[in-house]
């Protein structure tokens, strides 16, 4: 029998770079004696004994490719179906990350149980083992007696399960303690991870297979692995909870079937998590007393509008150096709010501290809660309170021009419907008809913006 020939390489265990030979410094990342010997498989292996089927690719025409919709399945939760854009899609591959104890295992459980109802589902476990699992379950009432579950951490033996199972969706929690053969490293390197998703990546693309990976994350909240994850899979969601811990927020930051950027909203009870329908509702929950340096804003999330609070506080600095903080937002972009406060609005703030906190742990994406920002900013400087009723959002310029933003008229409508009867916009998403009970005022610039709450 012909001795099968194995094909080596070397690989930078920190950034995932290939040599063809071993040296001491990679220059792709700059670490010192992180490039380690590993065997990629025997040499040439066809792409049909790598997972792929065996049918050869053709030249098409670009006119002649079927652009008929992706056929989708929900997940069971409104909220996790908007982040995937309408639902699972199969053969697409969907990664999940978040810090421990966010929630990654048990909105997956969860979603498991939902689809076992009319699809085949394997769900492979190898942190937890199944009595764990199935505690958890327990806790949570759910019905799973359609659920197959398997604890193994070998990629090879995962296939072989699945191909006798033929399951519709497999879940592999998580894939950094995924090993595969064809890697003599340990589990959670860069290039053991980046073989075993590439294996379970072609069987799923082969096969039309929902594969939904579990991810780690660093300790500043990024993914762990290669960026190569990022790259090979279809679509990927950072699951976070809000400062109180109550609700957990889930963000696609990559999608080819869906929007990008899409928000789910989550509340964490007894019974697992449990979607919010209307997550505006808890993220104005404001004191009934009126105190300056306050506003409301509507960001825009995806596909739908969310009101959120702003907060800002402005005092005479204490230590000469003045402070500029903010927590949800970008600290360069309040930098440059105050700087045109200061050259076009005419309040110096050169010497106070400013502090801004945008309410409930939602991380401010987009330029629209800039003037809400500013003002908030102003209210606290001059020490003014402003209405609950008052609703802001518009982009500031650095000439101190207030610019229109996407989708205002459905913005103004979000916050008709929350009871806001009175908004400070860019003039350029003034609606011609207007919107119902609400007095809708259009500024140009910084001056006619603090005019109209300064007085």
């Amino acid at each position: 029998m012909a001795k099968v020939k194995t094909k080596t390489g070397h690989v930078c265990t920190d950034c995932g770079a290939v040599y063809p030979k071993w040296q001491g410094h990679c220059t792709a990342c700059g670490a010192w004696s992180t490039i380690k010997e590993v065997r990629l498989g025997p040499a040439g292996r066809s792409d049909a004994a790598a997972g792929f089927s065996g049918a050869t690719s053709a030249v098409m025409l670009l006119s002649e490719v079927s652009c008929a919709d992706e056929p989708r399945f929900t997940s069971g939760s409104i909220e996790l179906d908007r982040v995937l854009g309408g639902g699972f899609v199969p053969g697409s591959v969907i990664l999940i990350g978040g810090d421990p104890g966010a929630g990654k295992s048990t909105i997956l459980l969860q979603t498991m149980c939902h689809a076992a109802r009319e699809r085949e589902v394997l769900y492979v476990s190898g942190e937890e083992s199944l009595q764990q699992i199935a505690a958890r379950a327990k806790r949570l009432g759910l019905a799973t007696d359609r659920v197959k579950m398997l604890a193994e951490c070998s990629v090879e033996r995962v296939l072989d399960v699945a191909g006798s199972e033929r399951p519709q969706v497999l879940v592999i929690d998580s894939i950094q303690v995924m090993q595969t053969e064809s890697v003599d490293s340990a589990p959670g390197g860069v290039s053991q991870v980046r073989e075993s998703a590439a294996t379970l990546t072609r069987y799923a693309k082969t096969n039309g297979v929902v594969l939904i990976m579990v991810g780690h994350v660093t300790k500043d909240s990024s993914l762990a692995g290669p960026m190569t994850l990022s790259h090979m899979v279809d679509t990927q969601i950072m699951l976070s909870s809000t400062e109180d811990a109550r609700y957990r927020l889930m963000r696609t930051t990559k999608n080819r079937f869906g929007a990008v950027n899409e928000l789910g909203v989550f509340a964490m009870t007894e019974q697992g998590l449990r979607e919010v329908r209307n997550p505006s509702a808890i993220f104005l929950s404001r004191s009934e007393s009126i105190a300056p340096g306050s506003l409301i804003s509507v960001l825009w999330e995806g596909t739908r509008p969310l009101l959120v609070e702003i907060q800002s506080l402005v005092v005479e600095a204490q230590y000469g150096t003045p402070r500029r903080l903010g927590i949800g937002l970008d600290n360069n972009r309040i930098a440059m709010i105050l700087a045109v406060l200061t050259k076009h609005g005419g309040l110096v703030v050169s010497d106070q501290d400013v502090f801004v906190n945008v309410v409930g742990g939602i991380r401010v994406l987009e330029t629209s809660a800039d003037l809400a920002v500013t003002l908030a900013i102003a209210s606290s400087l001059r020490n003014r309170a402003l209405s609950h009723e008052l609703l802001v959002f518009g982009e500031v310029g650095l000439s101190g021009e207030i610019r229109p933003v996407s989708n205002g008229e459905a913005r103004l409508k979000e916050g008709a419907k929350h009871g806001f009867t009175r908004a400070i916009v860019p003039k350029g998403n003034v609606p011609k008809r207007g919107v119902e009970g609400v007095e809708i005022v259009g500024v140009s610039d910084l001056n006619e913006a603090l005019q109209a709450i300064l007085g």
